[in-house]
């Protein structure tokens, strides 16, 4: 199963929803770096569950543990091992789906692909296992935070409800001043109103999150099939529930003509080389480029609806699958950490790579 990324920053993660534990293991971390365990771990307070009534009332601490690789306050340079217990497993909410297939998850192909599967709260298909991700994200984030690169997600989209302030007039801060991670706080409201009346029938709906870093060097990315962008692209679409990823002008951009879509290139009084527009997003050739990095991931709707729905069995019969236990009528809120935390392992891990390019770097 490909649970390990990374070629230099590599993170192996383990775990079920309803196992003793989720955990990673970090290699690669380079030596010395300030290991901020409060800042970890707040990182992970943003992604929990029960934040408010529009997520799953499941109640973890997600409390994490270090349990290698740091000595008095420092990696070592060492594997680092981080586990975060499990604590409110209600696993006979699922047995009743023991046999059965939910339409639109993860059951009847773990079933057919490894001939076993862990029923309970879909075990490893569960977003249960983004706990480990968001750790070893959080430790990324202290390395890119001593190099000037600042990532920063955000809600811009919760069915049809879509935030249309371009992101350079917002203040992306106000986004964890509210629970829905929308920084428009009018639309925060009304997205939240809407997500809870979709929890009320139970349904769900789902949304968009943005995401824009900035200070990143130019020069990350590895031509030709490891470029920057397909690089995040295979990581968010590794996160459960995505199903599209676009950066810059994204799919808007085939209604432009080249005159229009081109990236002026200028340098101002003190040599700065820049580009007038950043329809690139930042990334050009599969390499950044020095200008902010955006994107747009979307999530679909929640698969576990509190609504009966037919489907079928494991010996083929056709039956009516009924809806329990305890989901996020909308995902995106706790998508906000999960969609940085990719974004960190990603940028590090090329910023690590980046090192080893010229001969000059290396002597």
């Amino acid at each position: 199963m490909g649970s390990i990324y990374g070629k230099i920053f590599q993170i192996s993660t383990f775990g079920e929803s309803h196992g003793a534990a989720v955990g990673v293991v970090v290699t690669g971390c380079p030596a010395g770096v300030d290991f901020d365990l409060d800042f970890i771990q707040s990182e992970l307070d943003r992604r929990k569950p029960g934040q408010s009534r529009i997520t799953t009332q499941r109640k973890e601490a997600d409390s994490v543990e270090v349990v290698s690789g740091v000595f008095e306050g420092k990696t070592t340079g060492t594997p680092i091992a981080m586990l975060v217990w499990n604590g409110d497993q209600r696993s006979k909410d699922y047995s009743h789906i023991a046999d059965q297939f939910r339409p639109s998850h993860a059951d009847f192909t773990y079933q057919e692909k490894y001939g076993v599967r862990d029923y309970r709260g879909g075990g490893r298909s569960s977003a249960r296992e983004t706990v480990a991700r968001v750790a070893a994200g959080a430790l990324a984030k202290l390395v890119l935070n001593q190099l000037g690169v600042k990532i920063t997600a955000y809600v811009s989209q919760v069915g049809t409800l879509k935030l249309a302030t371009p992101v350079e007039q917002l203040d992306l801060a106000v986004a964890e001043t509210n629970a829905v991670r929308c920084p428009d706080t009018q639309l925060a409201e009304e997205m939240f109103t809407y997500i809870d009346e979709i929890r009320k029938q139970g349904d769900s709906v789902g949304g968009v999150v943005s995401a824009y870093i900035t200070g990143c060097p130019v020069g990350l990315g590895e031509p030709v099939f490891d470029k920057l962008h397909a690089e995040l692209g295979k990581a968010m679409l590794s996160i459960n529930a995505v199903k599209g990823f676009e950066y810059g002008s994204g799919f808007d951009g085939v209604e432009l003509r080249g005159s229009q879509h081109n990236d002026i290139i200028v340098k101002d009084e003190a040599g700065k080389v820049s580009t007038v527009t950043n329809h690139s997003g930042g990334i050009q050739g599969g390499i950044s480029n020095g200008e902010p990095i955006y994107f747009r991931v979307g999530f679909k709707p929640v698969a576990t609806i509190m609504q009966d729905q037919d489907s079928l069995n494991n010996s083929g019969e056709k039956i009516v699958v009924s809806g329990k236990g305890r989901h996020d009528p909308c995902v995106v809120p706790r998508a906000v950490p999960i969609v940085e935390a990719m974004s960190a392992i990603v940028l590090l891990d090329f910023y690590l790579r980046h090192r080893l390019t010229k001969l000059s770097d290396v002597l």
